[in-house]
């Protein structure tokens, strides 16, 4: 769905994992293509699966430096140990090291060496693809194994999206965001022009959808909701209604617990692409809606 000027960007999150956010976004992005899709879940990126991109570009991704202590200057005085609130600095045999997993990246203890013998080094924290789906420009990443700054990463691959749908004449960017509500959430959030949250049918997934509100309400982003699974609980299915009714939070949507969606996930595919089907129809209707909120 092509247009002039800026794309539109559609940022679909949950306030829990496991509610079928990422099924969703699958799902759009078959009805939307050619569309760019940005998965800005770095630390558990599973979009890959269902669209099967293949890679055309990788990029390094560095997070924040790290101390490192230059053993031919360092004299032992300890200053680095005392001050490193993170217990970051390791003393075996009256030689100072630093824990690269244990240092946050403060440099404290580099401003207030007295010898100058620790340095701030880049380290190497992940990568982010640039690939091509069968539903267009995709652009995902792989965060490395406890490693930090999953809020920049994001930042990086949303950048990277929003540049690839301007120079494809693109005009929609939908990005899977992360579960939860924490820093890697708030920047898939940053520019989004509509907010698709899915919760499910339970006391948990009611709950965090609340939360997921709240920040749309402090970014000032409209919010749209999808109840998944929503014959699994009827009673907290209508608690959603009744919650989001006095929010002024439109639902969009609701959709009944399927094996379908696992049956299609199994193939490679959608659930629009899988085969003709309740869900599929469903899910059609609800893209409709955003479609006409977006106009």
């Amino acid at each position: 769905m092509a247009e002039t000027g800026k794309a539109k960007t559609i940022t679909i999150i949950s306030g829990k994992g496991g509610t079928g956010k990422t099924s969703v976004t699958a799902a759009f992005a078959s009805l939307a293509a050619p569309v760019v899709v940005a998965d800005c879940d770095v630390d558990a990126a599973n979009l890959h699966l269902l669209l099967s991109p293949t890679v055309k570009n990788t990029v390094e991704f560095y997070a924040m430096p790290a101390a490192r202590i230059n053993q031919d200057l360092c004299t032992g005085c300890g200053t680095c140990h005392d001050l490193c609130r993170y217990e970051a600095i390791l003393v075996d045999d009256d030689k100072y090291t630093v824990d690269s997993l244990g240092c946050e990246a403060c440099l404290v203890c580099k401003e207030n060496c007295p010898e100058q013998a620790i340095e701030a080094v880049e380290r190497l924290a992940g990568h982010w693809y640039l690939s091509q789906a069968r539903t267009g420009p995709m652009v995902h990443a792989s965060l490395g194994i406890a490693q930090e700054n999953s809020g920049k990463l994001v930042t990086e691959v949303r950048k990277a999206a929003a540049e690839v749908a301007e120079s494809n004449g693109l005009g929609m960017v939908l990005v899977d965001g992360p579960p939860g509500i924490g820093c890697a959430v708030m920047a898939s959030l940053t520019g989004a022009d509509l907010v698709i949250a899915v919760t499910e049918a339970t006391q948990s997934g009611l709950k965090d959808l609340m939360r997921v509100h709240d920040l749309c309400q402090h970014f000032k982003i409209p919010i749209h909701i999808i109840i998944n699974k929503c014959d699994l609980n009827p009673d907290v299915t209508n608690t959603v209604r009744q919650w989001a009714k006095g929010k002024n939070a439109p639902i969009i949507g609701e959709i009944p617990y399927d094996t379908a969606f696992t049956k299609a996930m199994i193939e490679g595919k959608t659930i629009v692409e899988y085969k003709s089907s309740r869900i599929g129809d469903r899910l059609k209707e609800m893209w409709q809606e955003v479609v006409h909120t977006l106009a």
